[in-house]
């Protein structure tokens, strides 16, 4: 199916997000993959994703990427879309990031979900066309999420949309990720293997979503990847434990497979000035956000 008239330049604005809830099992699919029940709300914090048209494909990020424009996301996304159409992948595809890497916030996947829409929309294609769907989903786990949602849940390798949220919109989070390298989701998932550790509970947490009742959402959160990042990494666990010794901390937790952690506040004013403290006594990054409305969204065509 075709979209209507195609557009000539795009921006796309592609949101971070934290995992309210994160489980991993320890059973694997036919691909390999751990099975994942996941709880993503997308957040403020976003990347700016502009596509315009172009001779050939090509891929900038500003600051620089200190990888091949081949490997980033944005770039396979793009190459697997046009060959799911029977195109050339012909556009420039130009990246502003705000998103701290290897932090556990989806950065690169939301990036890939933005390239997707604004190439949608720059092609003339039908973004909920299945091969979209089907691209999204051999990017990466998190890609499918970024497309269609900005609560929600999935399972498979977090990679099945099984249920959206009316969005807790406006809940102010607080994000802190300590100085270092980070952890890989490789890394963090060969640990888990070594120690697995138990699945919380999903139930409540799903039944709050469903009730759209924050102070339940923020009893229940809960991530079975945490020990083994933090294991990885210790400066994690001292980061949580600073934030949850914070004035208007409502629940603080590692989001995905980390390095960032996260606090949802009691107000926006708490998160500022948590961020405020974070990088001015402990020298680590921190942003002060809201959960958002969407997942990635077209704001200019």
């Amino acid at each position: 199916m075709r979209a209507s008239e195609p557009a000539r330049r795009v921006v796309v604005s592609a949101p971070a997000k934290v995992n309210l809830y994160l489980g991993i099992h320890t059973e694997r699919d036919g691909r390999g993959y751990h099975r994942v029940d996941s709880v993503m709300a997308a957040l403020s914090l976003a990347d700016t994703v502009t596509v315009e048209p172009a001779g050939t494909l090509e891929v900038v990020t500003v600051p620089a990427a200190d990888f091949p424009m081949e490997q980033n996301t944005a770039y396979r996304a793009a190459v697997a879309l046009a060959q799911a159409f029977g195109l050339e992948p012909r556009a420039r595809i130009a990246i502003e990031k705000r998103i701290p890497l290897r932090a556990g916030l989806g950065g690169p996947s939301a990036d890939a979900a933005a390239a997707i829409m604004g190439l949608c929309a720059l092609w003339g294609l039908d973004v909920h066309d299945e091969r979209v769907e089907a691209v999204a989903r051999a990017i990466g786990a998190d890609v499918p999420f970024f497309l269609h949602g900005a609560l929600a849940y999935l399972d498979g390798a977090g990679d099945c949309l099984r249920e959206r949220f009316e969005p807790l919109a406006g809940l102010p989070v607080v994000l802190v990720r300590p100085q270092g390298e980070g952890v890989s989701a490789g890394a963090a998932y060969a640990r888990f293997d070594e120690d697995p550790q138990p699945l919380p509970p999903l139930e409540p947490v799903l039944e709050a979503l469903r009730a759209h009742d924050a102070d339940a959402v923020a009893a229940r959160v809960a991530n079975n990847l945490a020990p083994a990042s933090c294991a990885l990494a210790p400066e994690i666990d001292e980061v949580l434990a600073w934030l949850r010794g914070r004035p208007g901390v409502r629940a603080a937790l590692m989001s995905g497979s980390g390095s960032c952690s996260f606090a949802l506040c009691a107000s926006l004013d708490d998160a500022r000035a948590i961020a405020q403290a974070a990088q001015a006594e402990r020298g680590w990054w921190a942003y002060a956000a809201t959960m958002e409305k969407s997942g990635a969204r077209v704001i200019e065509r």
